[in-house]
């Protein structure tokens, strides 16, 4: 079995930072694309960025500039650097991963942390 626990979140006025953090724990043998989503009340879950194993991103328009997602393979951890936030970032933020689990050689299984509260309010 496989967790991915998010920390970090919380509560920051306009304009401010925060960083997010993941872990994944369990019987893995590699972790391939990591991530971030977003849901907040009332909307669907959003991709915010995703990287790849060698390190290859790619983010959603509306963070783009503002946020940096960054991995530590040795760690199976991925990090989301927030900046600029802005009132309507406000979401949970959920951690995401494709891992290859031991056992396996290619077949990676998709799995998801249980969220993190970001709210941007004054």
């Amino acid at each position: 079995q496989v967790q991915l626990v998010e920390s970090g979140g919380g509560l920051v006025q306009p304009g401010g930072s925060l960083r997010l953090s993941c872990a994944a724990s369990g019987s893995i043998f590699r972790i391939a694309a990591m991530g971030w989503y977003r849901q907040a009340p009332g909307k669907q879950r959003d991709l915010v960025a995703r990287i790849s194993h060698d390190g290859g991103t790619n983010y959603a328009d509306s963070v783009k500039g503002r946020f940096a997602i960054s991995r530590d393979n040795a760690k199976n951890t991925v990090h989301l650097h927030m900046s600029s936030l802005k009132p309507e970032d406000t979401a949970v933020y959920y951690c995401n991963a494709d891992v290859v689990p031991v056992g396996f050689v290619v077949q990676s299984f998709n799995y998801w942390g249980q969220g993190t509260q970001v709210s941007v309010s004054a």
